[in-house]
């Protein structure tokens, strides 16, 4: 009797099917591990990962050019709407510190404050496979900020930290903004 054939790891099957199409630019191996996971159910990114349509598909088309149709994940999460103003504050974060200013640059920023919306680590909630995927995200887009991570502090932390520090509140210690005492502090009413 002969051992069934295991099926393939859905997972990988859509990374691999991605990067066969791929440009061969910077950050299109986490594209692909984002959106792999996406179809998957995995992670905390809603659809389009956080872009309008029309900006996916061109951040798609651009980067997986060869890619006969864009597949649609089964499951997406919605954006957490209540976390709006410290999203605002997030993306201004993001773009004083980008390590250059890019159409992918603009996408990553949008892209990182829809996986600020999960109530995980940011390499989860971004449905990529490891911290060290998020950390090589963070110094291709955002040198400046990733640099001054010199403690190697989780990145969502980290991140809700320097936005305090801006505001001049030194006393950050919760995981999230809306848990803070010094929420108003930070965003107003």
């Amino acid at each position: 009797m002969t051992a069934m054939p295991k099926p393939p790891n859905l997972l990988q099957t859509h990374y691999t099917h991605l990067m066969q199409h791929r440009r061969g630019e910077t950050n299109e191996h986490l594209l692909a591990t984002m959106y792999a996971s996406a179809l998957c159910g995995q992670g905390a990114m809603p659809l389009h990962l956080g872009l309008p349509l029309d900006i996916f598909r061109t951040m798609m088309e651009y980067h997986f050019p060869t890619l006969p149709q864009l597949p649609l994940p089964a499951h997406v999460a919605s954006l957490d709407f209540s976390r709006l103003p410290e999203l605002d504050d997030l993306r201004i974060l993001l773009q004083q510190n980008l390590s250059q200013p890019s159409p992918m640059a603009g996408w990553m920023t949008e892209i990182v404050c829809a996986g600020c919306t999960g109530n995980d680590h940011l390499w989860q909630d971004l449905g990529l496979w490891s911290r060290k995927d998020l950390s090589a995200l963070m110094h291709d887009n955002f040198r400046p900020l990733a640099e001054r991570n010199d403690k190697d502090m989780k990145w969502k932390k980290f991140l809700y930290k320097q936005m305090c520090v801006g505001e001049g509140i030194y006393v950050c210690r919760a995981p999230s903004c809306e848990v803070c005492v010094d929420y108003a502090a930070c965003f107003g009413e």
